[in-house]
């Protein structure tokens, strides 16, 4: 066999000698071939490693194809490699030890956008992104703003407000519609269709509740943060008042959250000058909320529970960062990462936590669990929530009748 390969090389040699006009001796041939293949391969090899990212990326997808070829050649039963390859995606996003980022396959994103209809702030309709960067409407409900304003199923915006949003992301766009939901606002609409007037005055019209308890504490319920809130509990403040009110409730049991701008309207109202929050990505750009000097000094009680997320969770820990309230309630969980949907090539998505809300001392709610009560109470009667019907003043200046055992002890700490 070696006097094979020394012919053939010979031969090859004798070829480029006489092609060339100069000689070249065998081992001068067997190098140049050795340094073009290892060359070669060192080339190559070193490509593949720069286009996953660099030798650490590289060294983990050799692993990950050396185990699933094991797996494939040696399991004992059939391999769904598909399945096998969802699951390791999922276990990898599971590994950040982060509740609110997910994997979703190509099924499960289909699903979560056709579903994803803004839950209870929504005008109306749901929407995904086509393919020419519109988002095309593929629900609209009955006796909803985008009903009453003639959206159908099918149509495809283009702009909010004039603002193009072909560019954006849906998460985006359903963020910057919800901006606009307590007043009126225009979607341009593709396919000649024109400009179309979304009227969304009352569709936010019951985000907070409010009243004047018989201890003399004004009670907000605020429900969520979204679209108008903010200025709702201002007013509802101002109006008790003017009743009399000599202490405040600020209830944020379940109230989901909502928009950033709308808590920084409420606690700007309610606290003295400087820094509120921040909303601050992995590469460090941080946007940084501020109050003015103008300020609020009343007793102040904050309800919250487990149900109290993202928005209202930091809108909680800013006052208790301020000491300008007492927290009285259970802990909540710590929602207070946004997440973006990254659509993947083969369909399937990650959603995944890229900015995180920071309280006025710089807190990251998220990292420590969520925001613990100054006083922890739980309720009796979770129907009762927020309830004071019945109620006499009491021996002590409280509520006397009600089952919300959260909100009798706010009245009676504050008296």
């Amino acid at each position: 066999m070696r006097g094979v390969f020394r012919r053939v090389f010979g031969s090859v040699g004798i070829l480029i000698s006489r092609f060339f006009n100069f000689g070249i001796s065998l081992k001068v041939v067997l190098l140049l071939l050795l340094v073009t293949f290892f060359g070669t391969r060192y080339y190559t090899r070193n490509q593949v490693i720069q286009s996953v990212g660099g030798t650490d990326d590289y060294e983990e997808a050799m692993r990950y194809i050396e185990i699933k070829d094991i797996i494939e050649e040696r399991y004992i039963e059939e391999v769904d490699r598909k399945s096998m390859g969802y699951s390791a995606a999922t276990a990898m996003v599971s590994g950040l030890g982060d509740a609110w980022s997910s994997f979703l396959t190509d099924d499960e994103y289909r699903t979560d956008q056709l579903s994803s209809s803004n839950d209870y702030a929504d005008i109306g309709m749901s929407l995904v992104k086509d393919a020419s960067g519109g988002f095309q409407i593929v629900t609209v409900y009955p006796d909803s703003p985008a009903a009453h304003a003639g959206i159908g199923v099918g149509m495809v915006i283009t702009a909010v407000d004039s603002e193009n949003v072909q560019d954006y992301s849906t998460d985006e766009v359903r963020t910057l519609i919800r901006s606009k939901m307590n007043g009126k606002f225009t979607l341009q609409i593709a396919n000649g269709v024109g400009a179309v007037e979304v009227d969304c005055t009352n569709a936010n019209s019951e985000a907070i509740t409010y009243r004047l308890e018989k201890t003399g504490a004004a009670y907000v319920q605020i429900h969520n943060f979204e679209a108008g809130s903010g200025e709702a509990c201002v007013n509802a403040v101002e109006a008790l008042l003017s009743q009399g009110a000599v202490s405040l409730v600020i209830d944020l049991r379940d109230n989901a959250g909502g928009l950033t701008t709308e808590a920084a309207v409420f606690l700007d109202y309610l606290l003295p000058a400087g820094r509120l929050f921040s909303d601050i990505t992995k590469d460090g750009t941080e946007r940084v909320t501020e109050s003015d000097s103008m300020s609020l000094e009343l007793p102040m009680v904050v309800l919250i529970n487990t149900g109290t997320y993202r928005e209202a969770e930091l809108f909680a820990q800013v006052l208790k960062d301020y000491r300008w309230a007492t927290l009285i309630g259970e802990p909540t969980t710590g929602n207070t990462r946004t997440q973006e949907t990254i659509v993947l090539q083969d369909g399937s998505a990650l959603r995944l936590s890229t900015h995180s809300l920071l309280s006025a001392n710089g807190t990251d709610i998220a990292a420590v669990g969520g925001v613990v009560p100054d006083l922890i109470v739980f309720n009796r009667d979770a129907s009762a929530t927020g309830t004071t019907e019945g109620t006499t003043g009491g021996e002590q200046g409280t509520a006397s009748v009600s089952d919300d055992t959260q909100l009798m002890e706010a009245l009676r700490y504050l008296s």
